[in-house]
């Protein structure tokens, strides 16, 4: 990188957070923690600990999103100060510095840009996630588990926690169906991109004549809802079914009949859970699993109605991302319409530059849009 490069990559970078400060509007979220500030010192403010609780999640979101933007803020006004003196200075190995720290400059911002990306009303929130494996029988089963491995080595990357709400074994191998909840800063924020239809394509271990065989499974994201979220579900509404657990999650396997289903009749959205031995506990989680379905269910009923799409097109039927592992080796999404070839560390959980161009490529279409 020489001067000319590194003097465009500064203005690139100081025009974006331009546009990063525009966004988060700092001088509103030191406000707002001021405001909260003077809520804090009013006795009568503790009384109500429902609200009380509600704005302490709400100070603790603004000052983690002021801290990390200025710590951005701070780098990219250093590294152009420090720019313009070794430059009038002649000082070349204050350049070269500046030089090798460029790249780190640049996915600081990048991390900042996604930051502010993930400012939807739930996108801070835990996030319940499903797989479904297609039809295909023990291939599909099989890569259904590959991804429920991808996206737990993706939590663990991040230090979020994992729990397990319902797993359906396979009769030979991988997983009939399961639901998990993640938990930690913006999970949903970053998972709600994998809704849809994964797709990969390997030579099968399952087939003696190692043909190359193509599985689908749907991957479901959801955000758990906090009480404040207002979402009625009668028992009219709703039919409730009992099964035995089993397999991975199921605590008493096969000896009561402790695991709940729950289907909401209108929508066909269908939950289950089998990780307590509790029925009452079950129906409980399910019905919280429920709500969040339901929840994103009605945003993208309304972003449909606003994107005049057709309701008969909302759902988990649009391939999003092809696994190739053979004749070669490539994971595209077509979303982002990028292409990566590092499929094993992927399919590790390295996913969030993944992840990173959707949420990018979809605030450009939106913007575009508009």
């Amino acid at each position: 990188m020489d001067n000319y490069e590194y003097t465009e990559l500064l203005k690139n970078i100081t025009i974006k957070m331009n546009n990063i400060t525009g966004v988060v509007e700092p001088d509103k979220i030191k406000q707002r923690l001021l405001e909260i500030g003077e809520l804090e010192n009013d006795q009568e403010f503790w009384n109500d600990a429902a609200n009380a609780a509600k704005v302490q999640k709400e100070k603790t979101q603004l000052q983690r999103k002021l801290s990390k933007y200025s710590k951005a803020k701070d780098a990219v006004n250093d590294a152009d100060e420090l720019y313009d003196m070794a430059k009038e200075e002649n000082d070349e190995e204050s350049i070269q510095a500046l030089f090798d720290d460029a790249p780190a400059l640049e996915k600081l911002i990048r991390n900042m840009e996604v930051e502010v990306l993930l400012s939807g009303e739930t996108d801070a929130n835990n996030a319940i996630l499903s797989i479904h494996p297609g039809a295909g029988g023990t291939e599909s089963q099989d890569w259904a588990e590959m991804l429920l491995r991808m996206y737990k080595r993706w939590a663990e990357r991040r230090g979020f926690s994992v729990e397990v709400l319902d797993y359906q074994s396979g009769e030979e191998a991988g997983i009939k169906d399961v639901s998990i909840i993640i938990k930690g800063e913006n999970a949903y924020g970053y998972l709600k991109v994998e809704n849809g239809i994964h797709r990969l394509v390997r030579i099968s271990p399952f087939d003696s004549n190692a043909k190359r065989h193509t599985s689908f499974s749907s991957v479901m994201v959801s955000p758990e809802v906090d009480d404040d979220i207002n979402i009625v579900i009668e028992d009219k509404d709703i039919r409730v079914d009992t099964y035995r657990s089993s397999g991975a999650g199921g605590q008493h396997v096969n000896k009561t009949e402790s695991a709940i289903r729950l289907t909401h009749i209108k929508t066909n959205i269908v939950v289950q859970c089998q990780n307590d031995r509790s029925q009452h506990k079950n129906k409980a989680t399910a019905m919280k699993m429920l709500k969040s379905r339901l929840y994103e269910f009605e945003l993208a009923t309304k972003q449909a109605e606003l994107d005049g799409v057709a309701k008969s097109e909302i759902g988990w039927g649009h391939q999003i991302r092809s696994y190739v592992m053979q004749p070669y080796q490539q994971i595209k999404d077509t979303r982002s319409n990028e292409a990566y070839s590092n499929v094993s560390a992927i399919l590790d959980g390295d996913i969030d530059k993944m992840i990173e161009g959707v949420l990018i490529a979809q605030n450009k279409q939106s913007a575009f849009t508009k």
